[in-house]
Order: structure tokens, then C-alpha cells, then sequence
């Protein structure tokens, strides 16, 4: 007479093939089965951040090395040909400090509204794991859309300095006038290039928000953007300090 013998079949861990359902989040793009979510997460986000910081260290050493020549032009001058002696011709320059100012706030709050953009999509993760308990709703709730306020903020801040240089030419002041108005426009004009690149990571990083659903992509791209906007905030904030002091 046959008899049936149950089969007992080892559940699978985190670490296997497919996972169990507490190794999925709603949206998870970590892991994709394929080892420990988290911890694929975690290398590419070492990896990213790094890269960004090799970048990063490049664009400060290029506006170190213009800071640099703009000190010695204004404290040494210019070399004489003739009579073989350095001459004095550093001429100041009135800047609309008040709306540079006005400028520098704008960025600043970008740079508040984006860390809060970064942060929510980090706790939106860390809470995600509530979505397979049953009677736990998620993904519901409505948000404040930082991140096109950032993108907001950063374009007003780039009008805010196309104004700035509008009122240097509207007294006169040009890009050839002297050395001081020329290290002011080279400089700015170099920030907001940069600027104008970080904007396109913002919209970038937009669209990764709101079209997939992976968190750990999410993260990584709201993560990298912003340690590359709040770089240019700071880097902004020096410029402006040499700027208002020197020139």
C-alpha cells in the first residue's frame, strides 16, 4: 500500500534567489533578488558620492586657482613693460550688493528645500517596510513638491544675476571696463554656468521622483544632486564674501 510522505521545503532567506516578502518594499529598486537589498544600496551610494566628490574637487580647485589670480591682480597689479615695475591699477567697482544679497538668500533656501526633498524620500523608504503589514495604508498621503521649488528657487536666483549685471552695464560697467568688473563677470558668470548644470540634475532627479518607483534610485539620485547643489551654494557664499570684500 502507498503511502504519501510530506516534503518540507526550507524557507528562503534575504540573502537567496527570490526573498520573502519582508525583503520587498513597495517600489524597492535595491536589490532586485539579488543579495541584500540594503547593502547594494549602500555600495552605490558610496560609489556615486565619491565620483560627485572627484567632480566636485575639480570645479572648487578651478575657481580656487581664478580666486587666486584675482588676489594677486588686486594686491600686486600688472607688470610694466617699460619700466619694468608692477603698477597699481586696480579700480573698484560699486556692486549691487543688496540684490546680491537678495540673490544669495534665494540660493540658500533652494538649498533648504532640496535637503527637505532628500529627507522625505529617506524616511518614505524607512517606512515603506510597513506596507506589508495588513490594515497599514501607505503612499497615500499628500507631499509639498520641494523639489520643483528648489528647481524654482534655483532659476530665480540665476534671473536675480542676470539683473545684477544688467545694473553694472546700465552704469557702465562692463566685462572689458577694468580688472575688477571682469574677475566679477568671469566669476559669477563661471558660478552660474555650474549652477545652470545643477538645475539640470534637479530636473533630472524630478523626473526619477515622480515616474519610477524604485526608492533606493530615489535616493540615490536626490542624494548625489544635493551634495552637488549645496556644494554651489557654499561655493557661492565664498565668491560673494571675496567679491563684496575686494572688489
Amino acid at each position: 500500500m502507498a503511502t504519501l510522505t510530506p516534503t518540507l521545503k526550507e524557507p528562503r532567506t534575504g540573502h537567496g534567489g527570490g526573498g520573502g516578502p519582508h525583503d520587498r518594499t513597495p517600489g524597492g529598486g535595491g536589490g532586485g533578488g539579488r543579495g541584500d537589498p540594503d547593502h547594494n544600496y549602500g555600495e552605490r551610494l558610496k560609489r556615486y558620492r565619491l565620483g560627485m566628490a572627484i567632480g566636485l574637487a575639480a570645479v572648487f580647485m578651478l575657481f580656487l586657482s581664478f580666486t587666486t589670480a584675482f588676489l594677486l591682480r588686486e594686491k600686486v597689479g600688472t607688470l610694466d613693460l617699460r619700466s619694468n615695475t608692477h603698477v597699481r591699477d586696480w579700480q573698484p567697482i560699486s556692486l549691487p550688493v543688496k540684490l546680491l544679497l537678495f540673490n544669495t538668500g534665494l540660493l540658500i533656501l533652494s538649498s533648504l528645500t532640496l535637503e527637505k526633498s532628500r529627507r522625505d524620500a529617506f524616511q518614505q523608504a524607512a517606512i515603506s517596510v510597513t506596507a506589508v503589514i495588513p490594515g497599514v495604508k501607505f503612499g497615500d498621503e499628500r507631499r509639498l513638491p520641494w523639489l520643483g521649488l528648489t528647481v524654482f528657487l534655483g532659476l530665480g536666483f540665476l534671473i536675480g544675476q542676470l539683473a545684477a549685471w544688467q545694473r553694472l552695464m546700465d552704469r557702465g560697467i562692463y566685462l572689458k571696463g577694468t580688472p575688477s568688473s571682469s574677475f566679477f563677470y568671469v566669476m559669477t558668470a563661471m558660478h552660474a554656468v555650474h549652477l545652470l548644470g545643477g538645475i539640470l540634475a534637479l530636473l533630472y532627479a524630478a523626473v526619477v521622483v515622480w515616474r519610477f518607483r524604485g526608492l533606493d534610485r530615489r535616493r540615490v539620485t536626490l542624494d548625489v544632486t544635493a551634495l552637488y547643489w549645496h556644494s554651489m551654494t557654499i561655493l557661492w557664499t565664498c565668491i560673494l564674501i571675496i567679491l563684496t570684500v575686494v572688489v
